[in-house]
């Protein structure tokens, strides 16, 4: 990997998933497939490699599992594969995060990049004015943040070889996928075009302009670059609160730009 995530945790190409270093726990990832996803593409008949990704929710040292476990705080491994379905790049389907039992809110999600270029689009809604669209464009190191409530997914943006990234978010999760499969997709799909991603409306929304962007510093949240967010975990067990508690935070997320 191009960026060492704090711990020892190795992608794998063939099958696609993670193997784990001495003193590292995770669960045989679980592989999400196209026909998983059909319903959010362009072309849901559309053919392409049969696994798209790899992911491995909770993760990380022996020695910090029971402290995630009392801050409600999991963090994940996804491996991404090379190619394109259809004329799309391998991508998830996209959703937002539902109402946390823990804190009463929707959660929000801390990305960092380890290998290879992804995008992670976000839109503020799932209805059908979707408000304010970004796909943010990261490479290794770069850390993408996605506010509560707001749809979410992401694109593998070099075709051309597999991608992965871990994630922090809280423990009792839930993924909310209806308000995207209603709408057929997110609200711009996209698409490859001479190796590079462009994108298309998709008309079942009324609305939303998209801006596409690169990764920003999160100063609000004291978020150091360069640093492994798994190390800042590590030398700061509160820094993280925001995810596990978005409702303390409520003006930074009314103000929140991508």
């Amino acid at each position: 990997m191009n960026f060492y995530p704090g711990f020892k945790i190795i992608p794998q190409s063939n099958p696609i998933g993670f193997t784990y270093g001495e003193g590292v726990f995770g669960p045989v990832p679980e592989i999400r497939r196209l026909d998983d996803i059909r319903a959010s593409l362009a072309d849901p008949a559309c053919g392409g490699p049969e696994e798209l990704y790899a992911i491995s929710m909770d993760v990380g040292c022996e020695e910090d599992r029971k402290d995630m476990e009392r801050r409600n705080l999991l963090y994940g491994a996804v491996v991404y594969g090379a190619g394109v379905i259809g004329k799309e790049p391998v991508r998830s389907q996209g959703h937002s995060h539902g109402i946390s039992p823990s804190c009463g809110y929707s959660t929000p999600e801390v990305y960092e990049i380890w290998d290879g270029e992804a995008i992670v689009y976000m839109q503020e809604s799932g209805e059908d004015d979707p408000g304010n669209c970004y796909a943010v464009r990261a490479k290794a190191g770069d850390v993408v943040i996605v506010p509560p409530g707001w749809v979410h997914a992401t694109i593998n943006a070099d075709v051309s070889r597999n991608m992965c990234f871990g994630a922090w978010c809280v423990r009792d999760y839930g993924f909310e996928y209806e308000a995207v499969r209603s709408h057929g997709g997110v609200a711009y799909f996209p698409y490859v075009e001479k190796k590079d991603i462009l994108w298309r409306k998709n008309h079942k929304y009324q609305g939303g302009s998209l801006v596409e962007k690169t990764p920003r510093e999160y100063t609000e949240f004291g978020i150091s670059k360069g640093v492994p967010i798994y190390t800042q975990y590590q030398e700061n067990k509160e820094k993280f609160s925001f995810i596990t508690k978005p409702q303390d935070y409520k003006r930074i997320w009314e103000e929140f730009q991508p």
